[in-house]
């Protein structure tokens, strides 16, 4: 019994002495990834890896918001932008938009916006169509 105790203190003891194994190539990768994404920020956040790496994380998070966010500010305006053209006609965007649909006409919101902004004469040709 005594022998034993004796053996794994020897045992702990070689463990002691061997060295410590850390991956620095990774994580010096790591951090510079992100400082490589930070740059740009301003002060601080672009050079301290504490503030950076934060700073990161929060922009990657609004950059994953502000996508869907995009697509319906574009909507908002593409509507906007054919309710103008529309009632140029005397029509609303509502009646415009279902006389549309029972005409059978399929243009996106998208291309009628364009045509209501940059080409107001073929828009008048669509709402005629349509009327």
């Amino acid at each position: 019994m005594v022998l034993r105790i004796f053996e794994w203190i020897a045992n702990d003891q070689k463990h002691k002495n061997m060295s410590r194994s850390v991956n620095v190539v990774a994580a010096r990768a790591r951090r510079k990834k992100v400082l490589k994404t930070a740059k740009g920020y301003w002060g601080r956040r672009k050079n301290v890896w504490t503030v950076a790496k934060n700073a990161v994380e929060k922009g990657l998070t609004y950059s994953y918001r502000d996508r869907k966010v995009k697509k319906r500010e574009f909507r908002k305006l593409w509507i906007q932008r054919i309710n103008a053209g529309a009632r140029l006609e005397g029509m609303t965007y509502s009646e415009f938009m279902g006389k549309l649909a029972t005409s059978n006409i399929e243009l996106n919101r998208k291309v009628l916006a364009d045509l209501a902004m940059n080409h107001p004469e073929a828009f008048k040709a669509v709402v005629k169509k349509v009327k």
